[in-house]
């Protein structure tokens, strides 16, 4: 039994520390999955931790703070969309190069990927700086959320690049299987902004009072050190991956193969989050109270779900590799494995957040309808945890593959065509408001978890070519 124990705690050390001699397509399942996920989870974890430091902090602001939090995280889930769907491009190539034994090649993607990078976060952050007013009243603000936000707002789309940085690079890292560094660049992220969210909001010490102003200015700082870190072992040391000045030389070719990929994660992500977007905005029509519930609710969520997030991103490295190195058949048996894990973890997390949302809400907000609008959306979207599961897993196996489009068209149907016209039916026509939302939700949820696995089930991502 000691044995096992100290077996198990020498795997999670290594998982931690990383290494660049371990290959993933060999060996134990169960073993590669566990050094991938571990680093990714926790990874996932100091992302989420963001979303949960700010509005710790500034729910002591007042529902109009929570509410533009929400509101403007709402809008630039849009960013995080482009973000994500230009990862899932860079993972896929790089994953591909290293399971081809071609580190070098592996270099010259991320080399292109860092320029898709500087594009889309100088459009983004020029459109926030002149527009962030515009942008919350298009979401339903009110003139109290204007007057508090606006400054915030702005802030957080001019700081765009480290967002778009944080996950490219990190794909990159994740792509070669070196995930322990993506780790650590969201842990000294986090760590910096846990101790400015504080310090700046509520001016501690020989600082400013800032308010609401003040969780930006700490969540752009916090981010951009990550970025530093990042950018510093890409370039400076050599682990699976090493960047050098000549892979930043513009390949017009791999840019392109770049885009194409990200044009289907992209459209995959651009048309979940737009269609949350438009849930929040539903949400929007019933008072500031649902807005800061559903925001609180869904952040817990986010944070609480994150070892799946974590086991559906190693799954993405798996497959990249094993196809890579021409190992169709355990690429397919690590999904299954997989599955089994997110689908028993899941089913756990729904029945504490089922049974005990009165006490995760307590937590963040005395507000008693904003404790009731939290405790509903929690308890319903919990229902549809399971097939959450399951299709996370089964999407991240396509997109492994370098096939974004599949996850694509099984989102805009799920979504589009189920999740968004039954929201409104229900929350607007049918008199439910926002419990109706949250039941859209589920059934959306749902949706994606039948037809991804029906469809993986199929086979066609075995073939794919990059």
């Amino acid at each position: 039994m000691l044995r096992k124990i100290r077996s198990g705690l020498s795997l999670f050390k290594q998982a931690l520390v990383g290494s660049a001699t371990i290959n993933y397509t060999e060996g134990s399942i169960a073993r590669a999955t566990f050094l991938l996920s571990v680093p990714m989870i926790l990874e996932m974890a100091m992302e989420s931790v963001f979303a949960i430091v700010d509005i710790f902090f500034v729910a002591g602001l007042g529902a109009e703070a929570v509410a533009t939090v929400g509101l403007t995280e709402a809008v630039i889930s849009l960013l995080y969309a482009i973000a994500i769907g230009l990862s899932m491009a860079a993972t896929a190539l790089v994953a591909r190069r290293i399971g081809e034994n071609n580190p070098q090649a592996a270099a010259v993607v991320a080399g292109q990927a860092l320029w898709v990078g500087v594009a889309v976060s100088v459009l983004v952050g020029t459109v926030g700086f002149f527009y962030a007013g515009k942008i919350l009243s298009l979401m339903g603000a009110d003139a109290a959320v204007l007057a508090t936000g606006e400054t915030y707002t702005r802030i957080m789309f001019s700081g765009s690049f480290t967002i778009v940085f944080l996950f490219l690079n990190n794909a990159i890292f994740r792509g070669a299987g070196d995930a322990s560094i993506a780790m650590r660049a969201l842990i000294l992220a986090n760590g910096i902004n846990i101790v400015l969210d504080p310090v700046l909001i509520y001016g501690w010490g020989p600082f400013p009072e800032m308010g609401l102003t003040g969780a930006a200015v700490a969540t752009n700082i916090g981010r951009g050190i990550g970025v530093a870190y990042q950018l510093y072992y890409l370039c400076s040391h050599n682990r699976r991956i090493r960047l050098a000045l000549s892979d930043l030389v513009m390949r017009l070719t791999i840019v392109a193969q770049l885009l194409r990929i990200s044009v289907g994660g992209i459209a995959q992500f651009l048309i979940a989050t737009a269609s949350w977007v438009f849930l929040m905005r539903l949400v929007s029509n019933f008072g500031n109270e649902a807005v800061a519930g559903y925001t609180i609710a869904i952040r817990v969520i986010i944070f609480v779900i994150l070892p799946s997030w974590g086991l559906s991103n190693a799954v993405a490295t798996l497959v990249g590799q094993n196809l890579g190195a021409a190992k169709p058949e355990r690429a397919e048996r690590t999904v299954w494995q997989v599955v089994r894990y997110n689908v028993s973890y899941m089913l756990l997390v729904a029945l504490v957040l089922i049974f005990f949302p009165i006490w995760v809400m307590g937590f963040f907000s005395e507000n008693p309808d904003v404790v009731a609008n939290g405790i509903q959306s929690l308890r319903i979207l919990s229902y549809g945890f399971v097939f959450l599961a399951l299709g996370s897993v089964v999407t991240q196996a396509f997109n492994g593959a370098g096939d974004t489009m599949t996850p694509t068209w099984i989102n805009a149907f799920s979504f589009w065509l189920v999740q968004i016209p039954l929201a409104w039916t229900l929350a607007m026509a049918a008199g439910w408001g926002a419990e109706g939302v949250y039941w859209s939700i589920f059934i959306g949820d749902l949706t994606m978890g039948i037809i991804g696995t029906y469809l993986f089930m199929r086979g066609g991502w075995k073939r794919r070519s990059l």
